[in-house]
C-alpha cells in the first residue's frame, strides 16, 4: 500500500490536472451571432468588447458552477486558480493590460454572484441575463425581448459549464439507500 502522502500527492495533481481541463473548456469563443448582437444592444457596436463581456460571463460562470456544483471543496479555489492563470496567458489580452482584464473579470464575476444570490420573481437566467446586459451598457436591460436572448445565452453557458464539470471531474453516485450525509461520514473512516 501506498505511503498516505504519496496518495494526496495524487490527488493535488489530479485536481490540478482536471481543473486546467475545466479552464480551458470555458476559454471557448463566444458565438459570433452572439457577439454581434451584444455589441448592438449594448456596447456601442464594440464587437471586441461585446465579446470579452460573453468571455468574462462564460468563466464567471463556469467558476460559480465549479463553487456550486463541484464533488470537492477544494475544486472550486483549483478552478479559481487555473481560470486567473489561463486570463493572465490569454493571447487576446494586449501587452501590459492583464491587471485590467483581470479586474474586469472578478467586477463580472461580483455582479453575477451578485445577480445570483437575489431573490424574487425572476427566473436565475433573467438575473444573469440582466448581468450581462448591465455589463454591456446596454440600456434595454429590461426589454423583454433583449432580456430572454441574454437569458438564453447565460443559460446555455450555465449548461455548457455544468457539462464540462462532469466530464472532467465526474458525477456523484451515491446509492439509493444511504444518505449523503451517511456516506460523507463513511467515506471519513
Amino acid at each position: 500500500m501506498p505511503p498516505r502522502f504519496l496518495d494526496e500527492w495524487r490527488a493535488e495533481r489530479r485536481l490540478r490536472r482536471n481543473a486546467t481541463l475545466y479552464a480551458q473548456a470555458l476559454q471557448r469563443e463566444p458565438d459570433d451571432a452572439d457577439v454581434s448582437w451584444l455589441a448592438a444592444l449594448g456596447t456601442g457596436g464594440d464587437l471586441d468588447r461585446a465579446r470579452w463581456e460573453l468571455r468574462y460571463a462564460r468563466r464567471a460562470l463556469g467558476l460559480m458552477s465549479a463553487q456550486r456544483d463541484a464533488l470537492d471543496d477544494r475544486t472550486a479555489s483549483a478552478v479559481a486558480r487555473e481560470v486567473s492563470s489561463a486570463l493572465s496567458h490569454d493571447r487576446h489580452v494586449g501587452a501590459g493590460m492583464t491587471k485590467v482584464a483581470e479586474r474586469q473579470f472578478n467586477a463580472r464575476l461580483r455582479a453575477y454572484v451578485e445577480a445570483a444570490s437575489l431573490r424574487g420573481s425572476e427566473a436565475l437566467v433573467e438575473r444573469l441575463g440582466r448581468a450581462l446586459l448591465v455589463a454591456a451598457g446596454a440600456t434595454s436591460a429590461a426589454d423583454p425581448a433583449a432580456l430572454a436572448r441574454a437569458g438564453e445565452i447565460v443559460g446555455r453557458y450555465m449548461a455548457e459549464g455544468n457539462d464540462a464539470l462532469r466530464d472532467v471531474f465526474g458525477v456523484a453516485s451515491l446509492p439509493e439507500h444511504i444518505a449523503p450525509s451517511a456516506a460523507h461520514e463513511a467515506a471519513k473512516r
